[in-house]
């Protein structure tokens, strides 16, 4: 060995490090243990020159590297091996007592007392939900799959039928250069079998693309908190595929994975998770997901511009704002610089809270030449959460300001008016955009003299999709032993179902009938007199004495007041709303026979639509790390106030109010 070492020594003398140096004889000399022996005898030994490779001592090098690179894997498994033993360690050192087992639906996590990782049980429903509307998606993609390899076959099918006519080749464009070279000839054999061979390569395309089939959706859930929501993706959603769950607490990290793998086997081989800004992941792997899920804690404004550019064409953006006093009129200014649109305090705020989220996802996705298509869109509890889907098209996205209107709401009565912020002229066959006609109401309220309020912009588009509505239920419908929160997703889908999806907002009779001071009339027969006039009307998921109607707010003032004519109420001042309204006289003579379609479906059948609660406190939680102290006991309730105080050792929280909270333990 001492004796090689001076002339290894002296063959990397023109390189860097005797790493390289062996690195680089190692890639043309390791084939040579394969190699037979030859029976010629081997040349005379040479001295070797400075630089080359001497064979003598290939086996050496060979030996050496592999040396080498074992010595890597080697130290790599060691560090795996320690970073195992770190894991089992820790695993070891868990306090099982600290930890209570959730199941909800097929999933189980792992749920630490002190409020680490932040978990709602009343999110039951959106996540019943969101499962709902991902097999109806992975459904409808399947299906359209199948109908674009159909027309793309029938397209092929037409090509390879069409007659070709060799007399009609354009002879005279043939230039004599390519006569004479012989291009012209070989062209017009080629172009013999060109179609043939080209339809036969797209039928042939065609077919290994059906044959291979769609790979299964990947899912990407952007702020994942405990891993619940992909875990019970992963393994209730059949034909679902990889599930990226991210999250920026490390904390929260540490728990997905804890929970994904007690989750077993398929958790493991569907469910990653990865300590990541969701903002920064999604930005750095554009039109990648087909399902993005946003469910954050408050607004998820800051995520919707990088989460529009991660689904990819025709995918579908599932969204959740938790904010609902600044999205329903409570902080229009913070609204205005959050989702680029001012809220108006009435009984259609929940309603136009979904309209603002759908307006401003729609106006993040313009951006990029992209638009979107709302399939479901649902307030509960205390949240609202879209379904759209994603698309590309420059063409298309010029459509935006006719789904668009700013709304003006009477500040003396309950009159609102639309007014649309595009319009469209056509012109033989071109089709111009131009801004809307306005104003659409004068400067005070036509029905009762006072000023208007100016609210929006809103998505004024339908916000339903009534086919996927349809698909939604009857799939609930038909596995409604999987769904944990069947009763409540099965009843607001219901109601969706029967709603008025072309119509933006909604009326409240009790208002009405407030403003007038009068009493009230039954649901079913102010129904009756607005279907008598010719108009529809239908309820709305988001209020139970909510109206969705076509008809004009004057035509629901002339039934008012004849109402009113038959119940008369009592002198009221001039200058009130009630008073000025009711002083006018009325156009139209309402009909309050009942009508058929006075009661819809559901509630013919008496189909429970608006469902309470099942247990007290069922609403927002505090958020993750939070110390929970009696303070929380109206928005936790006693059991769990007294069930974290058991587990905080060191707890800065006065006895004094300790033993208040016991106190308030029911006998």
């Amino acid at each position: 060995m001492r004796s090689l070492l001076p002339l290894l020594q002296t063959s990397a003398k023109n390189t860097r490090n005797f790493r390289k140096f062996l690195s680089f004889q190692l890639r043309p000399f390791s084939p040579l243990p394969k190699l037979q022996p030859t029976p010629s005898p081997p040349p005379p030994p040479q001295p070797p020159s400075e630089g080359a490779f001497n064979p003598r001592f290939s086996n050496f090098i060979v030996e050496a590297t592999t040396f080498d690179i074992d010595m890597g894997a080697s130290g790599e498994k060691t560090g795996d091996e320690e970073e195992q033993q770190k894991e089992t360690s820790k695993a070891a050192s868990l306090d099982l007592n600290d930890y209570t087992v959730i199941r909800e639906g097929e999933a189980e996590i792992l749920m630490h007392a002190k409020n680490e990782v932040f978990y709602n049980k009343t999110q039951v429903n959106n996540r019943d939900m969101s499962i709902a509307v991902l097999r109806a998606f992975i459904a409808k993609r399947k299906l359209e799959h199948e109908a674009m390899l159909s027309k793309r076959m029938k397209a092929v099918a037409k090509v390879s039928d069409k007659p070709v006519d060799k007399t009609e080749a354009p002879v005279e464009s043939i230039s004599e250069a390519e006569k004479s070279n012989g291009r012209y000839e070989a062209s017009e054999e080629a172009s013999e079998h060109e179609p043939c061979s080209t339809s036969e390569k797209l039928v042939d395309n065609i077919e290994e693309k059906s044959r291979g089939g769609l790979k299964p959706p990947r899912v990407l859930e952007a702020l994942s908190a405990s891993g619940l929501r992909a875990l019970r993706y992963a393994r209730e959603v059949e034909g679902i595929g990889q599930v990226v769950a991210l999250d920026n607490d490390k904390v929260s990290v540490e728990a997905c994975r804890r929970n994904i793998k007690f989750n077993g086997s398929v958790a493991c081989s569907k469910v990653e998770s990865h300590l990541a800004d969701a903002r920064v992941y999604m930005l750095t792997h554009p039109k990648e997901f087909d399902v993005v899920d946003l469910d954050p804690y408050g607004s998820p404004s800051v995520f919707l511009d990088s989460a529009v550019q991660s689904v990819i064409d025709g995918g579908i953006l599932m969204c959740t704002a938790t904010d609902m006093a600044v999205l329903c009129g409570g902080n229009g200014e913070v609204c205005y610089s959050k989702y680029g649109s001012y809220p108006l305090r009435g009984k259609y705020c929940h309603e136009m809270a979904l309209r603002i989220l759908l307006a401003s996802i729609e106006s993040h996705a313009n951006r990029y030449k992209r638009y979107i298509v709302p399939v479901l869109s649902v307030q509960m509890d205390f949240y609202v959460r879209v379904f759209v889907r994603v698309y590309t098209s420059a063409s298309a996205m010029k459509n935006t300001p006719l789904k668009l209107s700013y709304v003006y709401q009477c500040t003396g009565c309950d009159s609102f008016h639309l007014q649309a912020i595009g319009r469209t002229v056509s012109k033989n066959t071109s089709l111009r955009y131009l801004p809307g006609f306005g104003p659409v109401v004068p400067q005070e309220c036509s029905d009762c003299g006072k000023k208007y309020n100016m609210g929006g912009p809103i998505w004024s588009a339908p916000i339903h999709d009534q086919e996927w509505v349809t698909c939604i239920l009857e799939d609930v419908k038909s596995m409604k032993d999987h769904y944990p929160a069947y009763g409540r997703i099965s009843a607001v889908l219901t109601t969706i179902s029967e709603e008025l999806s072309d119509v933006p907002l909604f009326l409240s009779l009790h208002n009405l009938c407030a403003t007038l001071k009068c009493t009230s009339p039954s649901a079913v027969i102010f129904r009756s007199a607005v279907i008598n006039a010719g108009y529809r009307i239908s309820g709305t998921h988001v209020n139970p004495l909510g109206l969705k109607t076509d008809a004009p707010m004057d035509v629901i003032w002339d039934i008012m007041r004849c109402w009113v004519k038959n119940h008369p109420v009592k002198a009221q001042p001039p200058d009130q709303a009630g008073s000025v309204i009711l002083a006018k006289e009325r156009v139209l003579q309402a009909n309050f026979a009942r009508a058929v379609a006075s009661l819809s479906k559901a509630q013919a059948k008496k189909v429970a639509r608006f469902l309470p609660n099942p247990e007290r406190h069922w609403g927002p939680k505090l958020r993750a790390g939070r110390q929970i102290t009696s303070k929380h006991v109206s928005l936790l309730g006693v059991d769990a106030v007294n069930g974290a105080s058991n587990h905080e050792e060191d707890s800065d929280e006065p006895a004094a109010k300790r033993k208040k909270a016991e106190d308030l333990t029911p006998s």
